[in-house]
């Protein structure tokens, strides 16, 4: 079977490699700031998983030089993605929203805009700006829904409901803005079904899905309940494994944007087989292999040949 990878539908889309860049803007979210919770998400560490974003005391246009710099001195790349990553990116006043946005993609080098948030910071006004930034360049949409299933929303602290995730998908998929839905396999509690439940449920609304394996990180409330047994994470074969399965029940249509994951190696307590990304890509490359499971879209392979 054909996957459509992100690097892929990249060169599709924009004619060439593309890099993201990891952006802060210095929010936060309506799970930690008291609005809805004061403790967060369960898995969730002190930087909101933005532990790979840049200092968010440089400006938008600073991050982005910098990071620029970077990534030039290692590849050929010209183009890059804005991405807003750390905390809920839609949480904040219009003006502010539009200011740092616009200030992103008003950067010749950046392609498109992505933007990781809750689908409860989504009103109208927020959806009218993303609407009119996407007129000028792509605006992608990241939601944060890990599982479709309550007792596990309930377990991590999500404190949003799954029709509020529905509705956004709605509303932004109307207005032309795609949609990336994140999902954590290997969440405590949930049975292989249960997981791949929520792939088909997202695969079916969204653009693009982003996989993520389960990374217990320190100074979370998940590392206390890891540490007292209250569950496992999964090991490299039944995480591959698993992914297969996954990618075996999204439609070809839809972008993997992710297939794994980093958690910060600062931070990391379990799994660690997972911070030695290059022998778990490679291995997951071979299972593919062995599964034929191909990069590609059976539609683009077949007009090409």
């Amino acid at each position: 079977m054909y996957y459509y990878s992100l690097n892929e539908y990249l060169k599709n889309t924009f004619g060439e490699k593309v890099y993201k860049i990891s952006l802060n803007g210095g929010f936060t979210c309506p799970n930690r700031d008291g609005t809805l919770s004061n403790k967060g998400c369960i898995f969730c560490s002190q930087g909101g998983s933005g532990e790979f974003s840049a200092n968010p005391k440089l400006s938008i246009t600073e991050q982005i030089k910098e990071a620029e710099e970077r990534i030039k001195a290692k590849t050929k790349c010209k183009k890059f993605i804005a991405y807003f990553q750390a905390f809920t990116n839609t949480y904040g006043e219009i003006s502010y929203l539009k200011k740092i946005f616009t200030e992103a993609i008003k950067n010749d080098d950046i392609v498109a805009l992505s933007i990781a948030t809750r689908p409860d910071c989504l009103g109208e006004d927020v959806i009218s700006l993303l609407c009119t930034l996407n007129e000028t360049k792509p605006v992608w949409v990241e939601l944060g829904l890990q599982s479709i299933h309550k007792s596990t929303a309930d377990y991590i602290r999500r404190c949003y409901n799954l029709d509020v995730y529905d509705t956004a998908v709605h509303n932004l998929r109307k207005r032309g803005i795609n949609v990336i839905t994140h999902i954590i396999l290997g969440l405590p509690f949930e049975t292989r079904e249960m997981m791949l439940e929520t792939v088909r449920y997202a695969g079916e609304r969204s653009d693009g899905i982003k996989l993520q394996l389960l990374h217990v990180l320190k100074d979370t409330d998940l590392q206390h309940d890891f540490e007292n047994g209250v569950f496992r994470t999964l090991s490299l074969d039944e995480y591959i494994n698993l992914l297969c399965d996954c990618v075996e029940t999204l439609p070809e249509s839809v972008v993997i944007h992710r297939i794994t994951g980093d958690g910060d190696k600062k931070l990391l307590i379990s799994p660690l087989w997972s911070s030695d990304k290059k022998h778990v890509l490679n291995t997951i490359n071979k299972v593919f292999r062995e599964r034929n499971i191909v990069q590609g879209s059976k539609r683009i392979t077949e007009t090409i040949s």
